[in-house]
């Protein structure tokens, strides 16, 4: 494993440290993940890969039955895996949050959402250090993992923690380490991706770097938890605001009659200063369209405006309704209203073959579909049940029949598994917001940006 590594001068280690270095050296040091979603269970299963015994800690008694009964409810990890390490007695599930003090490192993976009015919402971290700091013990390592702003570390946990009367750095260590999770990409995992991490204190750096080096290949310390919080908020803005931009490249590209997806495929071309970002329905899943608010949150709060991040954000919120005047449009070619017709969505998780739909841009599509009287069905081998508004739907079979029969067919999440010659062959008029059909079903492919 590589640590890349920063100056720093030696300074004498607290007992406390020696004693969690050692253990994690040995593997006996238990590791505690609080949250055991589509981040804390792939990285409480790679630590138990490599020898730690984990604990793992959830308030859904539901997702921690499954787990001790050796399955998995997370597409990334597979049910042989977690079957494997509990049988070995290398990994449980638990919701009694008081197991917390028989845990050495405990890595908080909560939600952090927004709330209505797009203020943060750490509640769920608030809760977690709540039930840490109830339990927190001499020699403990307490890691951050959940997307936030910068200076939650420092301004929301440690008061808490410091306030059992315990000395961070000195009896207990407290870093922040962004989750760097992409669901449903099989090259980069929590081994292959470089894991940052800034310590309130070297020596928090020290061991929190110590620990990750035992599974993970690449470990890059920072100056502080305040870096580590505003790189992985970096690292989505700069995600948001580029997406923001192709997509209004493409809302360009309509309106001159331009391909957008040769435009940047030719601009691909270029071997440097370049990187090719692709238009869609708008913005899903639980990081992009969020994190770059908790930096513009904190930034209100010291009297600055963070203008690109409210631009792209709005350009990116704008592509459903886009694209929903697109079916408009395709259906009014061939004399027919959105009002009472049938339209099948195809697609409704917020990226690729994954089964998630948090903030997925086909939520709004389809909402906005159903406000304007159209009979929206979907299809998506992925998601079998969609809630949307008060409307539950479950997903339809892909088949000549339902392709032929809908007024309209809007294909909003680029499965591998689609069967696009199907589409193309059974479908007329087709509105695609990703580049599924090749440019021989132009005709059918009538009002789309994208051919």
């Amino acid at each position: 494993m590589e640590t890349i590594a920063t100056n720093h001068a030696e300074a004498p280690t607290a007992p406390a440290f020696d004693r969690l270095r050692d253990a994690i050296s040995t593997r006996t040091a238990t590791f505690g993940v609080i949250g055991l979603g589509y981040v804390g269970l792939p990285l409480a299963t790679s630590f138990a890969s490599v020898g730690f015994p984990v604990l793992g800690f959830d308030l859904n008694t539901a997702t921690v039955d499954v787990l001790n009964r050796g399955m998995s409810h997370i597409k990334d990890v597979p049910t042989a895996t977690i079957a494997d390490l509990v049988k070995a007695e290398r990994f449980a599930a638990t919701t009694d949050m008081d197991r917390l003090a028989d845990t050495d490192i405990i890595s908080i993976c909560v939600p952090t959402p927004l709330g209505k009015t797009r203020d943060p919402d750490i509640s769920f971290v608030a809760a977690a250090t709540e039930q840490i700091a109830r339990n927190l013990r001499p020699g403990q390592l307490i890691v951050l993992e959940s997307t936030t702003f910068p200076g939650t570390t420092r301004e929301i946990i440690l008061p808490q923690l410091e306030a059992t009367g315990l000395i961070a750095g000195e009896d207990f260590f407290l870093a922040f380490s962004p989750e760097r999770i992409d669901p449903g990409n099989s090259t980069y995992g929590i081994i292959n991706t470089p894991k940052v991490v800034g310590g309130l204190d070297q020596q928090s750096t020290d061991l929190a770097c110590f620990f990750y080096e035992s599974a993970i290949e690449t470990v890059i310390p920072v100056a502080s938890p305040e870096v580590a919080e505003m790189v992985k908020l970096h690292e989505n803005t700069f995600r948001a605001v580029n997406i923001a931009l192709a997509n209004e490249t493409a809302l360009m590209c309509d309106k001159l009659g331009l391909d957008v997806w040769e435009v940047i495929e030719a601009a691909a071309s270029k071997p440097f200063g370049f990187m090719p970002f692709y238009p869609g329905p708008g913005i899903g899943g639980h990081c992009i369209p969020l994190d770059p608010h908790y930096l513009a949150w904190k930034m209100k709060t010291l009297n600055y405006k963070a203008r690109f991040i409210e631009l792209a954000s709005e350009i990116n919120a704008s592509m459903p309704q886009f694209w929903v005047n697109k079916v408009a449009a395709a259906l009014n070619e061939y004399e027919k209203s959105v009002k009472g017709s049938n339209i099948l969505v195809i697609g409704v998780a917020y990226k690729p073959d994954i089964n998630d739909v948090r903030e997925s841009p086909a939520l709004d599509i389809i909402a906005l579909l159903q406000e304007a009287g159209a009979n929206v069905s979907y299809h998506d081998p992925y998601v079998p049940m969609l809630k949307v508004g008060i409307h539950t739907m479950t997903s339809d079979e892909l088949t000549p029949e339902s392709l032929s029969s809908a007024d309209c067919v809007v294909i909003v999440t680029n499965h591998s598994a689609l069967d696009s010659e199907l589409i193309a062959e059974y479908s007329n008029p087709v509105t695609g917001t990703r580049r599924v059909l090749d440019r021989r079903s132009e005709g059918k492919y009538t009002n789309a940006v994208h051919k």
